[in-house]
């Protein structure tokens, strides 16, 4: 790792913690907060938060239409998306389990990445790592399959699927957003976000006459609207603008670690073998697709002045 970039560690830490426990956050709030309205709450939240920021920054805006574009695309598919599968699913699952299948970021990463990035190539490390983490994931979800479907399998399956949402929405980035300053792709991903959920969520929800939250739920509508969907994105831009998109999926490591601590120690979660054996395969699987070979070559070709700036998650939800 370069010296310049030992700071960087800090945000990396941060990310790691908030986006870790969210996922206990939005089974909190999923209590009281249907899906649609939580999402829209953090976001609008979310998105004041950056955009004091950038205010007081006084950072200058993207002149280009099409880059415009492309950060309207990052917010649906690196949130939009992804937020609302993950809430929706936890309303059938516990928040530990949750945080767990998300983390196959990365794992999803190196098999788009070699699709559109031509420095992004696929090693026998990679390959491992890729079927040792899903070895993880099928630890997890077969056992719902082999009995036809359960209750929680469908929410497994979008945790899955909001872990490729936030792939793709990394390769994207790394391929499309350049040249910005880490605060202008995280206010316009999360302000175009909070724009296309806000509506819905007053049309379907209608909030003002069906949702009462109770104050634990508030709390974490705040927790995940300045934290989880405002500082966090900061810091995900931050880092991935120094060390790139493989690199900056190092956060799964250690979301389903927190995500697993939080869900047992807040809400009585069991830690049952199976989760503690596909968070370590999922870990290990994470360990070969970001070889230490891998992260030296990302780290030495990576310059804050022409790196590309954006998602995963979670990686990611967070």
């Amino acid at each position: 790792m370069q010296r310049s970039t030992t700071w960087v560690w800090i945000p990396f830490l941060v990310l790691s913690f908030v986006w870790g426990t969210s996922y206990l956050w939005i089974k909190v709030a999923l209590a009281t907060v249907p899906p649609l309205t939580l999402v829209a709450g953090r976001l609008t939240l979310g998105a004041a938060l950056v955009g004091v920021v950038v205010a007081i920054a006084r950072e200058p805006l993207p002149r280009s239409p099409r880059q415009y574009g492309h950060l309207l695309v990052m917010s649906v598919v690196n949130i939009v998306v992804p937020f609302l599968l993950i809430s929706v699913g936890e309303e059938s699952m516990d928040s530990a389990l949750a945080a767990i299948l998300n983390a196959t970021v990365p794992l999803f990463v190196i098999v788009i990445a070699p699709l559109f990035l031509p420095d992004e190539g696929i090693t026998v490390a990679r390959v491992a790592g890729l079927a040792i983490g899903f070895a993880g994931v099928l630890l997890l979800v077969a056992p719902g399959l082999a009995a036809g479907l359960g209750t929680s399998t469908p929410a497994e399956l979008m945790m899955v699927a909001s872990s490729l949402s936030y792939a793709c929405g990394n390769v994207y980035a790394r391929r499309n957003v350049r040249g910005l300053a880490p605060m202008i792709p995280a206010l316009f991903q999360v302000g175009f976000a909070a724009a296309i959920t806000v509506p819905l969520a007053l049309l379907v929800d209608r909030p003002w006459t069906s949702v009462h939250p109770a104050p634990v739920a508030l709390l974490a509508i705040a927790w995940l609207g300045f934290l989880g969907s405002g500082l966090a994105y900061l810091a995900y831009f931050t880092i991935l603008r120094h060390w790139g998109s493989m690199r900056t999926s190092m956060t799964s490591y250690l979301l389903p670690v927190v995500g697993l601590a939080g869900g047992a120690l807040v809400l009585g979660e069991p830690v049952t073998a199976s989760r503690v054996g596909a968070t370590v395969l999922i870990a290990g699987g994470i360990a070969l697709v970001s070889s230490p070979a891998a992260l030296r070559r990302l780290a030495g070709r990576s310059r804050p002045a022409t790196a590309p700036v954006p998602a995963e998650a979670p990686s990611a939800e967070r």
